[in-house]
């Protein structure tokens, strides 16, 4: 009689930092902070687009903070439920949304040679600074959206062996 192979999951505690999911998670937290500063630091000139990276941006960081804060406290090992589909399950849903945000603030950025008319002059619709933060927002949320595809990719990994 042969018994399934008991499945690999992340480890409790501060073990959880010397793996590549925790080191992603970090990277995860810290670049997306990164973005939410920087589209925040702009004078989001078109807020329904924006704002969607906004409202990613933020949510993410939040969910990721308590995300590994869940798994440095070790609170994972006295709740009971399969935490490789719920990492697999997370990091999914956070990729595709940050993709599509990353997506509207690229979308954003390549508007900066339109000319909007404001009050009886022509401007542009991005100043050469504004544009500046933007496509370093649009970078960071490139890599970002990286990092959670990889989180994906070894969450995939650990959920299905």
């Amino acid at each position: 009689m042969s018994f399934p192979a008991p499945r690999v999951t992340l480890p409790a505690g501060p073990d959880i930092l010397r793996t590549y999911s925790g080191a992603f998670v970090c990277l995860e937290i810290v670049f997306g902070g990164l973005v939410w500063i920087l589209v925040a630091s702009s004078n989001v000139p078109l807020p329904l687009l924006q704002g969607w990276v906004m409202f990613v941006s933020v949510t993410a960081f939040v969910c990721s903070l308590l995300f590994l804060g869940v798994f440095l406290s070790g609170v994972v090992t006295q709740i009971n439920a399969n935490w490789n589909f719920l990492d697999f399950a997370y990091h999914f849903t956070v990729f595709v949304f940050y993709f599509g945000a990353f997506l509207l603030e690229a979308a954003t950025t390549s508007l900066h040679d339109l000319r909007c008319n404001r009050t009886m002059t022509v401007q542009l619709l991005l100043s050469d600074n504004q544009y500046n933060i933007n496509v370093a927002a649009t970078i960071f949320a490139f890599v970002t959206t990286a990092c959670y595809g990889c989180s994906l990719g070894l969450a995939l990994r650990r959920w299905r062996p």
